[in-house]
C-alpha cells in the first residue's frame, strides 16, 4: 500500500446520527460522499464524553485514567493541566517517521503545550475560550468580510437561565458563511495542503472544528434551513427519569435548561441541524482541494468526533455524567488506500482511541506495546475472520461540577453503567434503544447484570483503574 497521507477532519460533539440515514435528518453531501466511498462504522464510541479526555485519548490511544487529562484542562479544578510528557503520542510518533505534521483549529488539551509540543506544525485557528495562547487569525479574516467581530450580536438568541446570569445556547449569527470560524479553520487548512501537497514526504493534516459545540451560533441561510416546527420529537424526549440516578434530573436545573419551552428546544434542535450542514459545506471545500491537488487516491480521509451531545435528548444539555448514547457513540468514517470501501458498513465495537495505533499502522511506524487502542486495519481492509470487540468501555470523572465516577460496558445488545454515587443502570439496547428503562433491578436481567458486572470488573483491573480496589467488591458481589 505504501505510506498514505492522512487527512483527519474532527468535529467538536458532533452526534452520531447525524451521519446515519436513518438517524437526525440533517444534509451531510460531503461527509456522505466519503462514506459512499469509504466505510462507515456504527459502532463507534469515545472513552469518556469530555473534550480534554477525549482528545487525549484520541492523541494517545489511552483510556484517561491511563494518560492522567481527567476532565476540561481549562477549569479551575482540573485534575491535570497537561499530557505527562512520557504519554506517547501519535504526532510525535509520525513526525520520527518523517511525516510532515499540520494542525488547524481548536487543541484543548493542555493549558501550556500546544499542539507544537506534539509534533505539529500549528497553522492556527483556535479559540479564546477554550485555548486563548492558540488564537490568532479570525479578527483579521473577518474583516476581510467587512465583519468588526467586536460587534457581533446573535440575532433571535435561546439562554439558559440561572438564577443570577444567563448563558447563551444559541442564535443567528449575523455575518457571512464565508466569515465564520468554520470557515476560517478550512481556509486555513486548504492553504496547508497546497504547501503539504508537493513534497515526496507523507503528510498528516488535522483540521478540527469548534462546531457543532454549542453555542449554536450559524449564519444564514444555514440557521433557517431546518423549521423547528417540522421536527418531530425524538424518542427520548420520553424520559421520565424513573429509576434514573438522581443527578440526571438535577442536571437540567444545572446546566439552566430546566425551564426551556418546546418551541425553544426545537430552535436549538434546527440551529444544532445548520450548524453542522455548515460545517459539511465546509468539508467540502477541503474535499475539493484533495481532489484538485490530485492527492486523493493516495490520501487516508477520516472523520470522527471528540464525543456526542445530547442537543435535549432524555431532556438535557450539552453533556455530563450520564453514559447515553447521544454523548458516548460518535461519528466515524474512512476513506483511501487500503479500506475495502463503497459504502461498507462495519458494525464492530471500535474506540475513538483505535485511530492513534491505527495512523501509526498506516506509516509504517511501531505502536506502543501498552496502548488501550487496537488499529482499524483488519476491519478497515475487510479481512476475512477480522472480529472486533465484543465489548468497549467508558469512564467519566466529572466535570466543571466536580469529581463524580461513572464506568461503562457496552456490547452490541445491553449497555451496564456503574454509578459510585447512585443507583446503577442496565438497558437492553435491542428491546429499548433510546434508554429509557433502568433494568438494573428487574429479575429477568439478573444472569445479563452479573456477566456484565464481572467484565467492568475485570476490565478495571486489566487496566488499573485507581477506584478498582473500591468497586470492584461491589461489582463482583452480585
Amino acid at each position: 500500500m505504501g505510506r498514505p497521507n492522512v487527512l483527519l477532519v474532527l468535529t467538536d460533539q458532533e452526534r452520531h446520527d447525524l451521519v446515519d440515514p436513518d438517524g437526525v435528518p440533517v444534509e451531510t453531501e460531503a461527509i456522505d460522499g466519503l462514506v459512499a466511498d469509504g466505510v462507515r462504522f456504527t459502532h463507534a464510541f469515545t472513552p469518556i464524553s469530555i473534550c480534554s479526555s477525549a482528545r487525549a485519548s484520541l492523541l494517545s490511544g489511552l483510556y484517561p485514567h491511563t494518560h492522567g487529562i481527567l476532565n476540561n484542562v481549562h477549569e479551575p479544578d482540573a485534575v491535570r493541566t497537561d499530557l505527562p510528557a512520557e504519554v506517547p503520542t501519535f504526532g510525535t510518533a509520525l513526525r520520527e517517521a518523517g511525516y510532515r505534521n499540520a494542525y488547524v483549529g481548536k487543541w484543548h488539551v493542555g493549558r501550556t503545550d500546544t499542539p507544537e509540543d506534539f509534533g505539529f506544525d500549528y497553522v492556527g485557528g483556535s479559540d479564546d475560550h477554550h485555548d486563548a495562547h492558540l488564537s490568532a487569525g479570525l479578527d483579521s479574516y473577518q474583516r476581510d468580510y467587512g465583519v468588526d467581530p467586536d460587534e457581533i450580536e446573535p440575532r433571535d438568541p435561546v439562554y439558559a437561565e440561572f438564577a443570577d446570569s444567563r448563558e447563551m445556547l444559541g442564535g443567528t449569527l449575523p455575518i457571512p458563511a464565508e466569515a465564520t470560524r468554520s470557515a476560517f479553520n478550512a481556509e486555513l487548512t486548504i492553504g496547508r495542503l497546497e504547501q503539504l501537497a508537493d513534497a515526496d514526504e507523507p503528510f498528516f493534516h488535522r483540521v478540527d472544528f469548534q462546531g457543532p459545540h454549542h453555542p449554536y451560533l450559524v449564519p444564514e441561510p444555514y440557521a433557517s434551513l431546518y423549521d423547528p416546527e417540522d421536527l418531530p420529537p425524538w424518542p427520548s424526549d420520553a424520559e421520565t427519569f424513573d429509576g434514573k440516578p438522581r443527578v440526571q434530573e438535577c442536571y437540567r436545573e444545572y446546566r439552566g435548561v430546566e425551564g426551556l419551552s418546546r418551541e425553544e428546544w426545537d430552535r436549538l434542535r434546527a440551529l444544532y441541524m445548520g450548524f453542522m450542514h455548515h460545517i459539511d459545506d465546509q468539508i467540502a471545500r477541503i474535499l475539493a482541494k484533495v481532489d484538485e491537488l490530485g492527492v486523493a487516491e493516495n490520501t487516508l480521509v477520516v472523520h470522527a468526533s471528540d464525543h456526542g451531545d445530547f442537543t435535549g435528548g432524555h431532556r438535557q444539555w450539552n453533556k455530563g455524567p450520564m453514559m447515553y448514547d447521544d454523548t458516548y457513540r460518535i461519528p466515524l468514517v474512512v476513506r483511501g488506500p487500503g479500506v475495502a470501501g463503497g459504502g461498507r458498513v462495519c458494525d464492530d465495537l471500535v474506540s475513538l482511541m483505535d485511530l492513534m495505533p491505527t495512523f501509526l499502522d498506516a506509516a509504517d511506524a511501531p505502536v506502543p506495546d501498552d496502548v488501550d487502542g487496537r488499529s482499524l486495519w483488519p476491519l478497515l481492509a475487510d479481512e476475512a475472520g477480522a472480529n472486533g470487540r465484543d465489548a468497549v468501555f467508558a469512564e467519566y470523572h466529572g466535570d466543571e461540577m466536580g469529581l463524580y465516577s461513572q464506568r461503562m460496558v457496552r456490547t452490541k445488545r445491553y449497555k451496564y453503567v456503574f454509578n459510585a454515587p447512585d443507583v446503577d443502570e442496565l438497558y437492553d439496547l435491542d428491546a429499548d434503544p433510546h434508554e429509557l428503562q433502568n433494568l438494573i433491578d428487574h429479575p429477568d436481567y439478573r444472569d445479563a447484570r452479573s456477566r456484565l458486572r464481572g467484565r467492568l470488573a475485570e476490565w478495571m483491573h486489566d487496566t488499573a483503574d485507581p477506584i478498582a480496589q473500591f468497586t470492584t467488591r461491589h461489582l463482583d458481589g452480585d
